[in-house]
């Protein structure tokens, strides 16, 4: 069966016929190229599809005597590499906790593109999203379930109106679902019998999105540990998320502080 690479390289001298000698390379090896794009600065990135992995040994020993690239990259693709070569650019991952992923508002595209690759695998995903308000939060979640062709259910949310559900009709407990989880509203509005739902949810084999997760773990049994994936969403990369406004009391927090969250 063909099996897929990908390739990235750093260009050291861009003179004219780079790429086609690149390419005219992966042509003698029986390699074909499947998508090529930019990646960030001076560099390049090419899924690749190949019948052997021979080719691909070969291809990388030729590669290492041309002096004009230096290939950063040669593997198996894994799903940052093809939103890279799809975009142009490099998801931004958290040096110290590698499941943690930064984007800015104007990333808001390879975001949604991001989550719909994680919404389409199978099994359980609990994802965290942290970030101010009016930065896209609840609007990418939604976005990338009609991507990955999913439908959503708010918990709890306050996009249009405050929503705390409390209960769910047979056929929502659908595994294929995507349950989107308010972690300020659930904890600090949210009634006993709302809070037994989130965690009948939470036990499902489905997607579970939660908002706001450091507050959801500060106020239930749950950890950041139990999350799969942590996204921050910033209208600037320097940008502080904080919850100033909310850490009040449970019984002091009153609809109007909800207010300002309202995705």
């Amino acid at each position: 069966m063909p099996y897929e690479w990908y390739l990235e390289y750093e260009i050291q001298k861009n003179r004219p016929g780079l790429l086609g000698d690149v390419s005219s390379l992966l042509g003698m090896l029986s390699i074909n190229i499947i998508t090529i794009n930019g990646v960030d600065d001076s560099r390049r990135g090419l899924l690749l599809k190949c019948e052997s992995n021979n080719q691909v040994r070969r291809l990388e020993s030729i590669l290492k005597t041309m002096d004009n690239i230096t290939v950063t990259k040669l593997r198996v693709p894994k799903l940052r590499d093809r939103l890279a070569v799809r975009h142009g650019r490099y998801i931004q991952r958290d040096a110290d906790d590698k499941k943690t992923f930064r984007f800015v508002r104007d990333e808001l595209g390879l975001l949604v593109d991001f989550m719909a690759e994680l919404y389409k695998q199978d099994g359980h995903k609990l994802i965290g999203i942290r970030g101010m308000p009016r930065v896209g939060k609840t609007e990418s979640i939604v976005a990338s379930s009609v991507c990955a062709n999913k439908k959503w259910l708010f918990v709890s949310s306050t996009l249009l109106k405050q929503t705390i559900r409390s209960q769910l009709i047979a056929d929502e407990y659908n595994e294929d679902n995507v349950f989107i989880i308010d972690g300020i509203v659930s904890t600090r509005r949210g009634s006993e019998q709302h809070l037994q739902l989130v965690r009948e949810i939470m036990r499902l084999s489905a997607t579970k999105v939660v908002e706001h997760p450091d507050i959801f773990v500060q106020n239930t049994e749950y950890t950041i540990d139990d999350f799969d994936y942590i996204i921050e969403i910033r209208n600037d990369p320097d940008e502080e998320i904080t919850y100033k406004d909310v850490e009040e009391p449970r019984m002091s927090f009153d609809s109007s502080s909800l207010s300002g969250f309202d995705f």
